[in-house]
């Protein structure tokens, strides 16, 4: 099983042995082949998440410690809520769709990339404005042949990056003015000047350089000090770091190998909900990992925010 090699750790992170460690514990077993897109509905005080490849969008109340379960027509790239009453937006295969969270009854919101078969949307976040930002990747994983969108209140989709490999997570500044987005591959996490009214970013830059000790970043959380939790594929853990230095300032280690997203909720936003997957493990690790694709939880230290719901003009 492969984990952080605290030795080599230690050469490229000189605070190693200061890092905070925290331990995740089982909140709701359940064997998600790609659990994904956690998403904490403070409205509701359910954790929002999906799994891509079971084309299933999930509720999780930690109160009732029940799970509700909609099946979709295609793999579902990422969820939120809407400003609408028992309305979410998801991002499936051929589109972006409104699905009733009641019945699960869709309807057609944007068909941005329905043409690139190749292609399927992958994570996405609301920015501060309410619209929803979704990215997507090739099937095939080459490099360069996906996209990162804006998808507006009316439907309308922006093309903000081209060329993307493994589009995935995505999160703002509290002040609004600086966007963190994740193409896995890259092993970065990039910084962009935002400007809120229109969605315009620029000044690109590298805010965290992910070492491969560490895994490879996936889904991402923001706290209330603007640093970053990001679920490690591959590394066992969710690591936080600094996004102004980009040094690591914590580890919660967590029960399974591919760890994918994590979002803060419960009543005070200190409690981390992880999502994991179940696929690309060896046997070995299927037999250490037994829980693998379960959602596990963590109190943290730090307090995250409200994630924005998306806004519509229906």
């Amino acid at each position: 099983m492969k984990s952080i090699n605290y030795l080599n750790a230690q050469q490229e992170f000189p605070n190693m042995d200061s890092v905070k460690t925290y331990q995740a514990n089982l909140e709701y077993k359940i064997t998600a082949k790609l659990g994904e897109g956690a998403f904490w509905n403070h409205k509701t005080s359910e954790l929002y998440w999906i799994d891509i490849l079971n084309n299933k969008l999930h509720r999780y109340n930690p109160s009732t410690r029940k799970n509700r379960s909609l099946k979709t027509p295609s793999s579902i790239g990422t969820v939120a809520p809407t400003s609408k009453e028992n309305k979410a937006i998801v991002a499936l295969k051929d589109g972006i769709y409104l699905i009733n969270t009641n019945d699960g009854t869709l309807e057609l919101f944007s068909n941005v990339e329905r043409e690139l078969t190749e292609n399927r949307l992958n994570d996405g976040k609301c920015d501060p404005k309410g619209r929803l930002w979704v990215g997507s990747m090739a099937l095939s994983q080459e490099k360069g042949k996906a996209n990162l969108y804006m998808i507006d209140k009316r439907g309308k989709a922006e093309l903000k990056i081209a060329g993307v490999t493994i589009s995935n997570g995505i999160v703002w500044s509290g002040d609004k003015k600086t966007m963190y987005y994740i193409d896995t591959p890259t092993a970065e996490i990039k910084a962009y000047d935002y400007d809120n009214e229109t969605g315009a970013i620029s000044n690109e830059r590298i805010a965290v350089k992910v070492s491969e000790l560490l895994g490879s970043p996936d889904g991402m959380a923001v706290d209330e000090n603007d640093n970053l939790w990001v679920g490690m594929w591959n590394g066992n853990a969710v690591i936080q770091f600094d996004s102004k230095t980009g040094e690591v300032l914590s580890r919660v280690d967590v029960p399974a190998h591919n760890v994918t997203s994590c979002a803060f909720g419960g009543d005070n936003l200190d409690v981390l909900y992880i999502t994991t997957a179940s696929i690309d493990m060896t046997d070995e690790e299927k037999q250490q990992l037994p829980m693998a694709g379960s959602i596990f939880k963590v109190k943290t230290d730090v307090k995250g925010v409200k994630s924005p719901f998306f806004k519509l003009s229906l």
